[in-house]
């Protein structure tokens, strides 16, 4: 732990302007992103007796070891500045609300020739046309069941789509009208697209211009005595009608506004936000925060609305936003938002009728969303502090271990050796660290071995780099040109592997041949749930209801789970592998276009090479070339379906390959150490480490 006076600036040396500045540890990372109206009055604030210090202030000076400033020219710019800080730096101090990228949107891909209707979450993209977010995907899903009855816009994958239009006949969907099939010519692109910009005025509020339309075509149809066509159209009505049921009125004079509501307590902060669009509410997300510092309720609805419209622009922001408490000063804010979205916009906190009323509902929610918080066990601050500080104690550790490091080996009967590497700060996945080696010091079957291998590796690349100079600095070539340290420029204060005794001391032994003798180890054996430390000749049980050995148990699992996907993945990848992929020279462009020619590998194969010149690209050279490589290619033997026991012969003519465990995996009936017959779960299971 760091004393703040050790680097707390000289006096005068702080510029008494707007500004943000930053605090890094000892390994020059960056822990923590603020701004001030006045940067001399605000960071002498963290440079006073730690007694007077809220405890997560305290925490963060003391971790840090130094701290530098950017000023700038106006509270705007400090407010931009700091939200694009936070999204490169990622502080672990800094105020960061959980779970957003998981809400659902109803999207409608307005960029695509023929536009889909989808379910999307996860990062905006441009030109897709979004509404929601919804609290779950089936909510989407029977709204756009309801609307595709009145605007039959396609809803299938891309190639769902392609397979429709080479075969010529539409899916379900087309033969039951709830989609205008155009992937068969049914109707033009530009009618297609002329019908998604309806399902996308609908979904935005401006529903009564349909409604009225369809009733006047109900009657007039009524009025011809087409009586099936009006009966048709009212059907179509009531399916509009329900869809619009779905989300009630809320305001009546037609707003366009979000309301944002905060629950807090002394830990941590819920945020719950209704996005209320033509009166009426059309999505609802909200997020949880750990208070890492004392921080008003406006500070953090300013966190919120940087989260909520840090990345959009224009109608995104809606006109009016309703908050329960002002940031300080709030005209900055104000000003940002209105800049975002190009007009006016208004943040206030509602005073009297609907809005009031409705703010309420929201701060309910918000309350229930917190209470429901405080039940998670792994998301818990309080829970991960006492399971950091009993790991820290089973192990005698000088400190609680804010980032944890696990390995874990993954074969298949010691094929495809690979490992993973996955990384907890402070109780917490950080997935953006986690890394995944090839074993290549040996080829077979040791676990052992390949474990002293990846922890080799890994660490030498962080003496590597610590001893460009000697020292932890911007110039030592730890940091990037954008302040991120490198790939293994930051070491662990616990490195878990997952096994028993001899994994560890394969561990031990490989940080003691580097020379690193102040970074732990321990290894959690799935047998016992034990936890074994070097030189010890017994392991050390924690409770079965030790939250230091459920987070354990959690980081060892979610290695377990890096390294089976990779290793999953590499297998898939050699059996989807071809002779074309050793050519030399033949890039993906014209291998697309060979087989795109001949249908398959498998027709290629027996092509002659008059033949292959024929495709566009490909000359006698390297027509020769591919003839070569296919007659020193030894012949595949059959795949086989281990759900079904059906050879699969046709699998290089594009039929699907199947297991019985894990979809899109091909089994080789002639590959040693593979399964032919489905086996047992458990069986299969065992098959891989």
């Amino acid at each position: 732990m760091a004393d703040p006076s050790s680097y707390r600036p000289k006096p005068g040396q702080i510029p008494d302007s707007p500004g943000v500045y930053r605090f890094r540890d000892e390994h020059r990372r960056v822990i923590y992103v603020g701004k001030a109206k006045s940067l001399r009055q605000r960071l002498a604030n963290y440079f006073q007796d730690l007694a007077g210090l809220h405890p997560r202030t305290r925490t963060m000076v003391t971790t840090a070891a130094s701290v530098e400033w950017t000023v700038v020219s106006t509270e705007v710019e400090a407010l931009q500045l700091e939200y694009s800080w936070i999204k490169e730096y990622d502080p672990r101090f800094n105020v960061k609300y959980r779970d957003d990228k998981s809400y659902p949107y109803l999207a409608v891909t307005m960029n695509e020739e023929f536009p889909r209707v989808q379910v999307m979450r996860g990062h905006k993209k441009k030109g897709v046309r979004y509404f929601g977010p919804y609290g779950h995907a089936w909510a989407i899903r029977d709204t756009v069941d309801l609307l595709l009855r009145v605007f039959p816009v396609r809803t299938c994958s891309a190639g769902v789509f392609k397979n429709a239009a080479r075969t010529g006949r539409p899916c379900l969907l087309g033969y039951i009208g709830k989609c205008s099939a155009p992937c068969v010519g049914r109707v033009s692109a530009e009618e297609h697209r002329e019908l998604a910009e309806e399902f996308g005025d609908f979904m935005a509020g401006r529903t009564g211009t349909y409604l009225r339309r369809l009733e006047k075509q109900m009657t007039a149809a009524a009025e011809e005595m087409e009586y099936e066509r009006a009966a048709r159209l009212r059907d179509d009505i009531e399916a509009l009608k329900k869809a619009m049921e779905k989300s009630a009125v809320v305001l009546a004079d037609a707003t366009d506004a979000d309301l944002i509501a905060v629950a807090e307590d002394e830990l941590e902060a819920a945020v719950q936000i209704f996005h209320v669009r033509g009166g009426r509410v059309r999505g609802q997300r909200g997020w949880v925060t750990d208070k890492v510092e004392e921080i008003t309720t406006g500070a953090l609805v300013e966190h919120a609305l940087q989260q909520l419209y840090g990345e959009e622009t224009g109608d995104a922001v809606p006109k009016e936003v309703l908050v329960p408490a002002l940031p300080d000063p709030v005209e900055p804010v104000q000003q940002w938002l209105t800049d975002r979205r190009g007009s006016i916009v208004s943040l206030r906190i509602p005073q009297r009728g609907d809005k009031k009323a409705l703010m309420e509902t929201v701060q309910r929610n918000a309350q229930q969303a917190l209470v429901l918080h405080k039940t998670k066990r792994a998301s818990d601050l309080t829970t991960r502090s006492r399971a950091l500080e009993e790991i820290a104690e089973a192990l005698d550790l000088d400190s609680a271990p804010l980032r944890i490091e696990c390995y874990d080996i993954s074969h298949l009967q010691g094929d495809d050796v690979v490992a993973s590497m996955v990384v907890f700060e402070d109780g917490l996945q950080r997935k953006s660290e986690y890394r995944r080696f090839q074993i290549k010091g040996f080829e077979g079957q040791d676990d052992v071995r390949s474990m002293h291998e990846v922890i080799n590796r890994r660490f030498r690349r962080y003496l590597a780099e610590k001893e460009k100079t000697g020292e932890w600095s911007e110039e030592d070539g730890l940091v990037e040109e954008n302040g991120r340290p490198k790939r293994f420029a930051y070491p662990p204060q616990l490195v878990v592997v997952d096994g028993g005794r001899p994994q560890v001391a394969a561990a031990r032994r490989a940080l003691e041949e580097l020379g690193i003798d102040d970074i732990a180890v321990c290894g959690l054996a799935k047998r016992l749930e034990e936890v074994w430390v070097p030189d010890e000749d017994d392991p050390v049980v924690l409770p079965r209801t030790s939250e230091g050995l459920y987070l354990l148990q959690r980081v060892r699992d979610e290695a377990h789970r890096f390294a089976i996907t990779y290793q999953r993945a590499k297998r898939a990848k050699r059996f989807r592998s071809s002779p074309l992929d050793d050519v030399p020279g033949l890039g993906e462009t014209r291998k697309q276009a060979l087989i795109k020619h001949f249908g398959s590998v498998k027709k290629l194969r027996s092509a002659t090479i008059d033949q292959i010149c024929e495709v566009p690209g490909i000359g006698r050279k390297t027509a020769e070339t591919i003839a070569v490589a296919f007659a020193q290619a030894a012949p595949a033997a059959p795949a086989v379906n281990t759900a079904t026991g059906e050879i699969m012969d046709d699998m290089e003519d594009g039929a699907p390959e199947t297991t019985a465990g894990t979809p899109g995996e091909p089994v080789s009936a002639g590959t040693p150490g593979e399964p032919v017959s489905a086996g047992t779960p458990d069986e299969r299971r065992g098959m891989e480490r």
